[in-house]
């Protein structure tokens, strides 16, 4: 629409109403009111009070001239205009604007003694700084689509998304919860709730990571709604429990299938890879229209609890508090069967599987099985079941990536998996915590790296979690190293020469936190990275999550700065490719790779430097944060 109020007496000073759907990411030069007719000046960007992206523009009283501010729009396909309008104007008097029909609603036009025509500029980007931008992205509430498949609060959230957008966030993630779409029976998909969620987020111009989530919602930190696997596959649950992973006490536990029924037709005669499958491509032929506009960037593959590729290992709902060590989870009847089998293979028949590892919430050294000195873990038993737990885990991820690559074929959009950062006991001898949870990694052995390989054939986005978190924060009992173990597993993705991304583990809505995203980020920093032959930075970050505690104004203000920030001082950036990011069409995946060539890559190696600190901090460190910083590195040393 566009209407234009002005008034009718020349000698009057005029002020112009304009309510013009405005291109996404254009700036746009303001007109002067002119108490001449006969000047015309189009103004200079001096003249302009430039505005973020998507905020309402407003008129500026400057020595009696008005000055008209910067805005933006979304603009979509189908002619769907959304977003932001020039609203807010001074006093006027009202006639019509002659000729208005004729007006381009490609420009933007003021009157002002007489008609001024205003041409678009484009929004510039630094051409060295455009290089450092890392598109950040907002994790929607785990259950903004209810297990009813309907969108919880359309108003409110349309409301938050708009307030996001004017942030400049790059776009969302969302879990596509098994649960909820296939609830029905088998192959019965319903996919109008999401359509809906996703029709939203198209008119407001956000691109979608979207996680293919075939995990229970509820039992894992920060869970705050419950959403179950499908009812009829936990009926099968019902007469055969051993589907479920299981501790060695016998209890089952429903987040996840076991990984040792992945190739068993238990369910109507379809296997859990199958269903993944089918799922999978009844998303891509449901949401086709959202795949070839350029909606959909991102695939996540939900591989385990929480959507990560790991073992079930430490369940709150069963009882587990961090720093608890977790349990092995390879007690159902068919992974026990798959080790007493490969076992008797080696030529040890008499293994089973661990008996000394202690509970969910022991220590290390309370256990046989992880104390330092000659734990379990140590001998050739034990490195011969950790290699078998471990590697069955990299092995299911394969499969189910190859099926995602299956199905979205041609589309053009990345891969995913997440891998969780297990902090704790990361400086103890065992690594307890992260052995538990399928990640075989030790002083002497790279866990995390033959994972990065066996993503690069598929050419999938390995997406790491804790990246906020620093060692000063944790509990010293808990020997916990959030900041080493973030540096090994980018470090490794890059080594293997894939993409890496990651997300907060917990929300955090101050200064350090953020920073310590922006100093992983990019790791070598912004300025001095010029001059550097070698470039760290990671592909993305997605802040966990949209929460009414996010939105509110000191919160938000500092999360416009920690975005402006992430997009190396520049403004959003529509086009991927100028900051390197093009998307190609998913082609197929690379031949498998041999259990060989993947336990190849536990050769440990030094992780890449990184920098003390970002050099592009939301805030910088106060005097006192400095001087505690000095104090801590001199007794470090």
């Amino acid at each position: 629409m566009l209407s234009s109020h002005c008034s009718s007496n020349q000698q009057q000073q005029r002020h112009v109403l304009w309510d013009i759907p405005l291109p996404r990411n254009q700036i746009y030069s303001g007109c002067q009111s002119m108490e001449n007719g006969s000047n015309k000046k189009r103004l200079t960007r001096g003249n302009l009070q430039r505005l973020g992206t998507g905020m309402n523009s407003s008129a500026a009283k400057t020595d009696g001239v008005n000055h008209v501010a910067a805005a933006s729009r979304t603009s979509t396909t189908q002619s769907e205009n959304v977003g932001f309008t020039l609203s807010r104007w001074y006093r006027q008097t009202r006639s019509p604007l002659a000729n208005r029909k004729s007006l381009n609603p490609n420009s933007y036009y003021c009157h002002s003694f007489p008609l001024t025509r205003i041409k678009l500029q484009a929004t510039t980007h630094d051409d060295k700084l455009i290089q450092h931008y890392v598109p950040t992205f907002v994790m929607l509430p785990l259950g903004v689509v209810t297990a009813e498949n309907v969108i919880v609060d359309k108003a409110k959230l349309e409301k938050q998304l708009k307030e996001l957008k004017a942030a400049e966030i790059d776009g969302v993630m969302v879990d596509v919860w098994w649960g909820i779409i296939e609830a029905r029976g088998p192959k019965q998909y319903d996919w109008s709730g999401y359509r809906e969620l996703f029709l939203l987020l198209k008119k407001l111009d956000l691109k979608i990571q979207a996680i293919m989530s075939f995990h229970q919602c509820g039992g894992n930190i920060g869970d705050n709604v419950f959403i179950s696997l499908p009812q009829w596959v936990l009926k099968v649950g019902e007469t055969d429990p051993d589907i479920f992973y299981t501790n060695r006490a016998g209890a089952r536990n429903k987040e996840y299938l076991s990984l040792g029924v992945d190739h068993l037709p238990l369910f109507g005669g379809r296997t859990p890879v199958q269903m993944y499958g089918d799922f999978m491509k009844s998303f891509r032929e449901s949401m086709a229209d959202f795949f070839e506009s350029g909606l959909i960037i991102d695939i996540e593959v939900g591989l385990g609890p929480a959507g990560e590729l790991r073992y079930a290992s430490y369940p709150e709902t069963q009882g587990w508090a961090f720093p608890g060590i977790g349990e092995f989870q390879c007690y159902d009847k068919y992974l026990a069967a798959d080790f007493k089998e490969a076992a008797a293979k080696a030529g040890h028949p008499e293994w089973e599987l661990p008996d000394d590892a202690g509970e969910y919430n022991s220590r290390p050294d309370q256990t046989a099985f992880f104390r330092s000195n000659n734990g379990t873990y140590l001998t050739e038993k034990g490195k011969f079941f950790l290699t078998w737990y471990s590697t069955k885990l990299l092995l299911h991820g394969d499969e189910i990536i190859d099926e995602a690559n299956k199905a979205f074929l041609g589309c053009k959009l990345k891969l995913a998996a997440k891998v969780s950062g297990i902090h704790w006991w990361y400086n103890h001898p065992s690594h307890a915590a992260e052995l538990t949870a399928g990640y075989y990694n030790l002083p002497d052995r790279d866990g995390y790296r033959p994972v990065a390989r066996m993503l690069s054939r598929h050419n999938a986005i390995l997406n790491f979690t804790c990246l906020e978190m620093r060692n000063s924060e944790q509990p010293a009992y808990a020997k916990s190293a959030p900041q080493e173990l973030v540096q090994m597993v980018l470090s490794d993705g890059w080594k293997e020469g894939i993409e890496v991304a990651g997300e907060n583990a917990l929300a955090r809505y101050y200064a350090d936190g953020y920073n310590q995203i922006l100093l992983n980020a990019r790791p070598n920093g912004v300025r001095p990275a010029m001059e550097r032959e070698k470039k760290l930075r990671m592909y993305g970050v997605t802040i966990l999550r949209l929460t009414d505690d996010l939105m509110r104004p000191n919160n938000l203000d500092l999360f416009k700065k920690f975005i402006r920030k992430m997009h190396a001082d520049q403004h959003y950036c529509p086009e991927l490719s100028k900051y390197g990011h093009a998307i190609e069409r998913l082609e197929r995946s690379k031949p498998k790779l041999r259990t060989e060539e993947l336990l190849e890559a536990t050769k440990p190696s030094e992780a890449f430097p990184w920098d003390g600190e970002t050099d592009m901090p939301v805030e910088p460190a106060s005097v006192f944060a400095r001087l505690l910083k000095t104090i801590l590195s001199i007794f470090s040393d």
